[in-house]
């Protein structure tokens, strides 16, 4: 038969239970407080003392991340931590009846919950969030953070792309409840909480505030409240710039530059065309990226037409330019109007002088005597004789045959009168005399043929000289339009990057 326990035995048993831990008693007040609580909870039931009353629902948000802003689709996929807070009059004890038990973590398909959801979500399920477990504490109070990855639709506006800020809302609001049934409030005055917000690479956040509204439609006489963030974006420029604007920068300087190259290299027409080229397909990466859409222009896409404009209308001055450099006197004929624009007033704009000119005005003076004296000269000239002019002598030769013909005949029709040996004297004479002159029928005839092919080279020259002042006309003309369109092509770049740049809300590269 076994002893009764000691005194002694019965202390160290107390002893024990005081030193065993305090959350082992925890356990069943706990699980009695659940049976209590959810044995008779109808989740379908609005947790309020009065029907009439409608439930007031604290509704907040954190923004953790902004994961992608898809221009194309305009969407915006953010990870986001909703916050709902609302008291439940069914979910309320006295924790001194329960062991201390001040709070519980229940699921939430257990319980009643509003049914808030983002009216503007692109998801396929529609709501993106995770079911996590409400803690619900003693006085009733019911917290619910729910976090999920939200996709909204976002209207883009590229007006300003890559300067561009943008304005993307959620909208949040219950579903079934209107606002005599539940009352949603914005839990922060100043929106969205942005404390735990990670960093995007492409996008600066600039704020999330938020904004309670009440709307009256016209089928129901009750308001619909909802509570709009609107998360305010800015792009980060420093990727577009350095990898879009600065190219396009030089190959428009490029185009410019070729207004530089001289035209019988053969390649001034090749360089625009590739570059034209070049530009297109930046402007086909540019609209891959861009929503399709024609509310806007992006400003970029702006820049990039007003370059490719530039780059075009430059192949087209190139084609003139060769036109003009090629053209000779066999094929066209400078009129007078192009003589002045391109050879006189151009010139002077533009600062531009033909080599020799200056040479050439200074013997101007000299030349002009020395045409007045050729001009004598040919006068002379033609009063002479052939044979004067190919011998380079006088021509008193006539004159003086002539005189001394008479004398002879003169002197012979006396001769005759006075004798026969005089007779016979001047009749040898005369025979003798045109012996001479039928000796000289053969030079004259060679003189005259060389006569003419000398006219015929002198003319040739004369022709060669005037096609290729023709032809240095031509091509100075070319070389003014190549001078006036590099300055204007220059101005043109130039502007157009500081006006795009400038019109820009904000030109911060970051």
């Amino acid at each position: 038969m076994r002893a009764p326990p000691t005194a002694a035995a019965w202390l160290l048993a107390a002893i024990a239970c005081c030193c065993l831990p305090r959350e082992s008693l925890q356990g069943p007040h706990e699980k009695r407080l659940l049976h209590t609580l959810l044995d008779h909870y109808n989740v379908l039931e609005r947790p309020v003392a009065n029907e009439s009353d409608p439930l007031q629902l604290s509704f907040g948000l954190t923004l953790m991340q902004i994961i992608d802003v898809d221009e194309k689709n305009q969407l915006l996929i953010t990870n986001i931590w909703l916050k709902l807070e609302w008291n439940d009059v069914n979910l309320r004890w006295n924790s001194s009846e329960f062991g201390g038990v001040k709070d519980l973590r229940i699921p939430p398909h257990r319980i009643w919950k509003p049914d808030v959801l983002m009216y503007n979500s692109a998801d396929e399920g529609f709501d993106g969030t995770y079911p996590t477990n409400v803690v619900v504490r003693n006085n009733g109070s019911c917290l619910y953070v729910p976090p999920g990855i939200f996709k909204s639709t976002c209207k883009i506006d590229i007006t300003w792309f890559p300067f561009d800020d943008q304005r993307c809302e959620m909208k949040f609001g219950s579903w079934t409840y209107d606002g005599f049934q539940l009352d949603l409030q914005l839990q922060d005055d100043t929106g969205g909480d942005i404390s735990s917000f990670i960093t995007n690479g492409e996008w600066d956040l600039l704020g999330v505030p938020g904004k309670r509204n009440e709307i009256y439609y016209n089928c129901c006489p009750e308001p619909y409240i909802d509570i709009t963030f609107i998360i305010i974006i800015r792009r980060r420029t420093l990727y577009y710039f350095f990898n879009l604007i600065v190219p396009c920068v030089l190959i428009a300087s490029m185009a410019v530059l070729g207004f530089t190259l001289p035209p019988d290299s053969g390649e001034k027409l090749s360089l625009g065309v590739t570059i034209l080229l070049s530009l297109s397909v930046f402007s086909l990466m540019i609209a891959d990226a861009l929503p399709q859409t024609s509310e806007a222009i992006p400003l970029l896409g702006t820049y990039f037409n007003c370059i490719m404009f530039m780059v075009a209308s430059s192949v087209v001055s190139t084609i003139l330019i060769l036109n003009y450099h090629h053209r000779n006197a066999d094929t066209h004929e400078m009129s007078p109007w192009i003589k002045t624009i391109f050879l006189h007033w151009l010139p002077c704009v533009l600062r531009m002088s033909r080599p020799g000119m200056e040479a050439e005005a200074a013997a101007g003076g000299a030349r002009n005597k020395t045409l007045q004296l050729r001009e004598l000269e040919l006068k002379e000239r033609s009063s002479k004789s052939l044979l004067a002019n190919v011998l380079d002598i006088d021509d008193d030769f006539r004159h003086h045959g002539g005189s001394a013909a008479g004398t002879f005949l003169r002197g012979g029709g006396g001769g005759a009168s006075a004798g026969d040996d005089s007779s016979s004297t001047g009749g040898g004479t005369l025979l003798h005399g045109a012996g001479a002159a039928g000796s000289c029928l053969g030079p004259h005839r060679e003189l005259t043929l060389i006569l003419k092919e000398l006219r015929v080279i002198t003319d040739k020259l004369r022709k060669e000289d005037e096609a290729a002042e023709v032809t240095n006309d031509w091509k100075f003309a070319a070389m003014v339009v190549d001078r006036l369109c590099l300055i204007v092509f220059t101005l043109f770049t130039v502007i157009a990057t500081i006006a795009v740049l400038f019109s820009a809300p904000h030109i911060i590269v970051t």
